[in-house]
């Protein structure tokens, strides 16, 4: 039985055709053969049916499928853990047998018999490989790699063909096969080559013209080096011997095209070299809408417009598609006065399809040719070479650019020695080997720069249409210069394409490689050729990043991804750092460009197994589940004891020697650590979720982080009701209700914790039902309901108490005298927070911070404004110290007061609105309406009642937002004593009637004074 795919799927029992089935039958038999001897997954057959939108009935339609084949085909398809695999001989299949073919002519050299199997590797093609069959994705991840195969077996065909002199034979069957694919320039060089070598000079011309005019329109450049120069040679130069030469690939001296035939002249001896009137100029054309990279731009002016005291060299580096090459090319332009005697341009081909990097030697010979050497007099020898362009140079201001080098040792025998020459070199690689060298290292484009450059491309009107979806687009884009251009380039020759659907178009993730790429030009194939140049270890190392959860990963979360111990690992991610595939954000800290980061993603999931992809991010899951463990034990004790089922491989620790310490790790990693959190509930690790999440809660309500710490509960709160984990359930709801009650949503803090109260009931589990009822009191103080407040901190108090758990007794006593200082219980509250300053050995240092912050307003509330200050500065300094910014937002606004009472009036000013301006940058909004009351009353004493009224309105305004009633009756309280120029009398009352009613509600001391005082505006 033979099989083929390279064409409609199909199969034949001796030469007659044996039916296949339908078009899905015909995928899944097409990808088992292609992927002959190797399992694979129902998941990949799923996704390559059906583009990542299958059907809930995906896995039984592809089980049916598979009977089918299997009856069809008997022995052919077995199963393995996963999924299936195809098993025959590969010369049934023609794709094998094409391969197996290609590498045998490609043994064979420039030979006849290389020619011979290069045709019937060939024909073992029938058409377009799996033609009407499969999905978007199959197409992309599957096809259009064979269809490369194809063109790269052409190539190598058409080279040799030409080799052996078969001109006339070989224009005519190129002829046609171009037309199919107009932008491969290489068959374009070799056939307006093969045509001029067989005496078809005008129909070599007409064909030049056409590719020039099909490049233009498609990608708006010229044709390459290679065939602008042999448009020259074949306008100037009669000597068809010459242009055979050009277009042989015979190593070393042909890979790069030779010098023009004028530069040569007919009389020099060896050694010698000449000089055209004109200076050679081999740069290639300057692009019309070069944008951005003024920085970078400015650095290789500044380079190049130096002195003549040495030969500056100077190296741009970047990831692949971030326009070095574009860069040096403009800026060799902008130079070009500065070195009259030449300008030389040679590809080093470091990354190139289908092209070995030229060697120094070779790449010598052609710089040599270019300055005049006579081809008789250039050496054999490498370091002759070497030394004879450092001889010929001496004395002359040149500039080279050496495009697309890969390792510092095919660079440095090209360097030149003469002072005031520049060489400007462009590689993904860093080539730290290169001594005396100046850096320029490009990253992706800010959003600013992106638009500016979409705008030069495709106009002023076109991008002010749409500027939000074309911000989303160039995020999609990330900033990718080769990106932004495809992009341009396909919306240029589509004027009816808005921004918004190319947004969609981006947007599906398993199309977004796919839509990035337009004929000649594909970020994919970018990023794959620096794959590719990767050895065995560096190319794993990629694809484990490539499975990293979250933006960025650091030492010790990818020694865990790699399962190397953590030196081992630097010294892997370093590699990967020096080829600029990763971006090293900080010490120790890395993480893809977006683009890059989707293309290793996209690889791993191709290339590594399930359970390697699973054992992966196991491991780093646990990394990071332990830390944020031990992290958060810096910030507080842990509110519920149970045991972490995650082990964590000790080689991946991390230690921390301080809270501030521990603070930078969660600031590190506070997105990773919420995408992990999304990644275990995804992954129905409910216990982990939750876990996670309990772990997170202390650090975002330090840094007012409400959103992650909403979303990263709400996901660990229904992972853990799907596993119906009562405990993970209550412990969740618990930092639901508190962040609830932070934000404002006090009545949904009232409902979360009541239920959390509930199943803490049911689990018999009373340090679980004492926590709830110590956030309670929280939420009763907020809501001004201070009597049930109390209790409900009395009673903590009491278990503390009991249980001798010092820890609880100072937390709970701290919350207790800030409560009976609110309630002007100032006897109360300062009996509690002495209390607290007393025990040693369980107060925090944020309990005796707060506790002093307490005496300080009790202080202030007597009018013992040099004690308040002094305690209150104490406090600061603790703050201060813990990085406590809600602590520091108190205390801040706190000596405001004092401030204010003392006569500092701009002083206290100044302390409230830094107070506002933290609250602001940490997103800490609970003290808002307090501090915002506290500013009004400070700026009516100032006499400033414009802004006093503003300031109450807007504290005012958020205390009825998030139901805090005695901010509200503050405020009231405020508008109504601003004088009747600023808050008419008639509307004062009103305020201070509506006030006194709060207060009276609340029974808090200031009822009784706002009581007086409309008694005495109504007498």
């Amino acid at each position: 039985m033979d099989f083929g795919v390279l064409g409609p799927i199909a199969a034949w029992q001796d030469g007659k055709s044996v039916p296949v089935g339908g078009p899905r039958q015909r995928c899944v038999l097409g990808v088992l053969l292609v992927e002959l001897g190797k399992e694979v997954t129902v998941e990949r057959l799923i996704d390559l049916l059906w583009d990542g939108d299958p059907p809930r009935t995906a896995r039984s339609i592809i089980q049916v499928q598979v009977s089918h084949l299997r009856r069809s085909f008997p022995g052919l398809i077995q199963t393995t853990a996963g999924g299936y695999l195809a098993q025959t001989d590969p010369d049934q299949v023609d794709l094998h047998r094409f391969r197996n073919l290609a590498a045998r002519a490609q043994e064979r050299g420039v030979t006849e018999e290389a020619t011979v199997l290069w045709e019937e590797a060939l024909a073992c093609w029938r058409g377009q490989p799996f033609s009407g069959t499969g999905s978007e994705l199959l197409w992309y991840t599957v096809c259009q790699p064979l269809l490369e195969e194809r063109w790269a077996a052409v190539t190598a065909w058409a080279e040799v063909d030409f080799a052996l002199g078969n001109h006339v034979e070989l224009a005519a069957r190129l002829t046609p096969l171009v037309r199919k694919d107009p932008l491969r320039e290489r068959l374009h060089f070799l056939l307006i080559s093969a045509l001029y070598r067989s005496g078809q000079r005008l129909t070599a011309l007409s064909t030049f013209h056409e590719v020039r005019k099909a490049l233009a329109e498609e990608l708006g450049v010229d044709p390459g080096r290679d065939v602008m120069e042999l448009y020259e040679r074949m306008l100037h130069d009669h000597d068809t011997d010459s242009v055979a030469e050009a277009a042989r690939e015979e190593p070393p001296e042909t890979a790069s095209p030779p010098a023009k035939a004028e530069t040569v002249s007919p009389g020099l001896s060896d050694g010698q070299s000449a000089h055209n009137d004109l200076p050679r100029n081999d740069l290639p054309r300057d692009i019309p809408d070069f944008t951005g990279r003024e920085a970078d731009l400015d650095r290789i002016l500044e380079i190049g417009a130096r002195g003549e005291e040495r030969a500056e060299v100077c190296v741009i580096t970047g990831p692949g598609g971030t326009g070095k090459t574009t860069l040096a090319i403009h800026a060799a332009h902008r130079l070009a006065d500065r070195y009259p005697d030449a300008q030389l341009f040679v590809d080093l081909y470091g990354h190139t399809v289908d092209q070995e990097p030229v060697t120094a030697r070779t790449a010598l010979a052609s710089l040599l040719r270019a300055i005049g050497v006579a081809p008789g007099a250039i050496p054999d020898d490498t370091d002759e070479r070497a030394a004879l362009w450092r001889a010929s140079l001496a004395g002359k201001r040149v500039l080279v650019v050496l495009d697309n080098a890969a390792t510092s040792r095919q660079v440095l025998p090209l360097l030149s020695a003469a002072a005031g020459s520049l060489t400007i070199v462009t590689s993904r690689h860093d080539l730290a080997g290169l001594s005396g060298t100046r850096y320029v290292a490009l990253g992706m484009l800010d959003t600013e720069t992106s638009v500016d450059l979409l705008t030069a491309v495709l106009g002023v009107e076109r991008v002010g249409r749409e500027p939000d979806a074309v911000r989303r687009v160039v995020a999609l884009c990330g900033g990718l210069p080769l990106a932004l251009r495809i992009v341009a380039g396909r919306m240029l020759s589509r004027p009816r394409w808005t921004f918004r659907h190319v947004e969609e178009r981006l947007g599906q993730q398993h199309r977004r490689f796919h839509e990035l790429r337009i004929e000649g030009q594909s970020v994919e194939a970018v990023f794959e050729l620096s794959f590719q140049s990767l050895n065995a270890e560096q190319r794993e190392t990629f694809l484990r990043l490539g499975l990293m959860i979250g933006g960025s990963v650091d030492l010790y979360g990818a020694a865990a991804l790699i399962d190397r111990d953590p030196p081992d690992a630097d010294d892997l991610i370093q590699e990967l750092v020096s080829v600029c595939l990763v971006d090293e954000q900080g010490v120790d800290l890395y993480r893809f460009h977006d683009l890059i980061g989707a293309y290793a993603r996209h690889r791993a999931f191709q290339e590594l197994d399930e359970e390697e992809i699973a054992e992966s991010r196991r491991r780093l899951g646990a990394y990071y589940l332990r830390a944020a463990q031990r992290a958060t034990e810096w910030l507080g004790p842990r509110a519920h004891d149970y045991v972490v089922e995650e082990p964590a491989d000790s080689r991946y620790r991390e230690e921390w020697r301080s809270q501030t310490e521990a603070l930078e790790w969660f600031d590190k990693h506070r997105e990773n650590l919420a995408s992990m959190v999304g990644y275990y509930a995804e992954s129905r690790q409910g216990r982990n979720a939750w876990q996670l999440a309990h772990a997170l809660w202390r650090f975002y309500a330090r840094y007012g982080q409400t959103e992650l710490w909403l979303s990263t509960h709400e996901q660990a709160l229904d992972a853990s009701r799907a596993d119906d984990d009562d405990m993970g359930s209550a412990v969740t709801l618990v930092g639901l209700g508190i962040a609830h009650c932070l934000s404002g949503r006090l009545d949904s803090a009232l409902a979360l914790l009541e239920e959390a109260r509930e199943i803490f009931v049911r689990l018999g589990d009373e340090s679980g039902v004492i926590r709830v009822v110590a956030n309670l009191a929280v939420v009763y103080e907020r809501m001004g309901r201070y009597e049930k407040s109390a209790a409900a901190l009395s009673r903590t108090v009491d278990y503390a108490v009991s249980t001798q758990d010092r820890a609880l007794e100072a937390i709970q006593r701290t919350n207790l005298g800030v409560l009976h200082q609110a309630m002007g219980n100032f006897d109360e509250a300062v009996r509690q927070c002495e209390a607290v300053l007393r025990i040693a050995d369980g107060a925090s240092t944020s309990d005796q911070a707060v506790a002093l912050r307490t005496l300080g307003e009790v202080n202030t509330r007597r009018g013992d404004y040099a004690t308040a200050r002094e305690q209150l500065e104490r406090a600061l300094r603790f703050f201060l110290d813990s990085s406590d910014t809600t602590g520091e937002i108190y205390t801040r606004n706190n000596l405001g007061c004092v401030l204010r009472e003392t006569g500092d009036i701009e002083g206290a000013l100044a302390a409230h609105r830094l107070a506002l301006e933290l609250g602001e940058k940490t997103a800490q909004r609970s003290a808002e309406a307090e501090v915002l009351n506290d500013l009004a009353v400070t700026y009516a004493r100032a006499g400033r009642y414009a802004e006093a009224r503003s300031s109450h309105e807007e504290a005012l305004d958020l205390a009825r937002d998030r139901n805090e009633r005695y901010a509200e009756a503050k405020a009231l309280a405020g508008l109504a004593a601003l004088p009747a120029s600023t808050v008419p009398a008639d509307e004062a009352r009103s305020l201070l009637s509506e006030a006194a009613e709060i207060f009276a509600e609340l029974g808090v001391p200031e009822a009784q004074e706002a009581a007086g005082e409309l008694k005495r505006r109504e007498g």
